[in-house]
């Protein structure tokens, strides 16, 4: 099977949901992003391409790049009908991450530390960054952030999917979604935690090979991509699904998530 948005992409986002407006608290799948605490990685700069997507198989998995390498132009996708615009992510100060967690958290805030802060490469009237931030107890929370306020899809907003680890594990999954961002343009945006055999985690989108580094810290990571649609998209428009990718520290691809049974068992 073709891996592409009206096959994976479609089915991926109607299991775990797009938008995460979920009371039952059960959150979903896959957000790159720059950290406010020691954070790796690039999320604008895409991994060299290897051949397309055939059948479900992975990208290459040469060696992740540099962080200091320079940025390249966003990738695009002939065959899925789209073009990642940018990838790239800045931080959010200390003070606003603050403001943001207190909001989405309430009273709770004070429990949890920010791991992972940033601004999204574009706005949708409801998202331009996220914060995932972590408990004494290894509990993540993911708050969406718009300026100075946060909120969360789950409920109750400290509830956070660490339950699905299970042996053998390498990667679990937090919220994601595709939000609207102005006419032919969206926002794609999701998270999650990895195990501490990762050294580096990329992002791809549909059948394009190209690779985006996420950012990573203190166990989690998270992704953005500002995404075009090549034609006008029909109103039911689900876009590409991203797929996470993770490397040991030699470079060696131990984790694609279009190999993954979780979902490849239920297409």
């Amino acid at each position: 099977m073709k891996i592409g948005p009206q096959h994976h992409g479609a089915s991926l986002r109607r299991r775990w949901g797009v938008p995460l407006g979920v009371a039952t608290g059960v959150t979903a799948v896959s957000l790159a992003a720059v950290v406010v605490l020691d954070g790796t990685g690039d999320a604008g700069q895409p991994r060299g391409a290897g051949p397309a997507h055939s059948g479900g198989g992975p990208a290459a998995a040469t060696a992740p790049p540099s962080p200091s390498a320079p940025s390249s132009p966003g990738g695009r996708s002939t065959e899925a009908g789209f073009t990642i615009t940018d990838a790239t992510t800045t931080p959010i100060d200390a003070g606003t991450v603050t403001k943001i967690l207190s909001s989405c958290l309430g009273s709770d805030a004070s429990r949890y530390h920010p791991v992972v802060a940033v601004r999204t490469p574009l706005a949708s009237p409801d998202s331009d960054g996220v914060v995932v931030a972590v408990d004494s107890a290894g509990q993540y929370v993911q708050c969406q952030a718009k300026g100075d306020k946060g909120t969360s899809p789950d409920s109750p907003p400290t509830f956070i999917n660490d339950r699905l680890w299970g042996t053998g594990r390498v990667v679990e999954y937090f919220d994601s979604m595709m939000e609207p961002a102005g006419r032919g343009k969206y926002l794609m945006l999701g998270a999650g935690h990895y195990s501490s055999d990762v050294a580096k985690i990329t992002i791809s989108y549909g059948d394009d090979p190209k690779e985006y580094p996420a950012r990573m810290a203190g166990g989690a990571f998270v992704y953005g991509a500002a995404l075009s649609p090549d034609t006008p998209p029909g109103p039911r428009y689900m876009g590409p699904s991203p797929y996470v990718h993770a490397y040991d520290a030699s470079g060696k691809e131990i984790y694609d998530q279009a190999e993954d049974p979780k979902f490849t068992d239920e297409q």
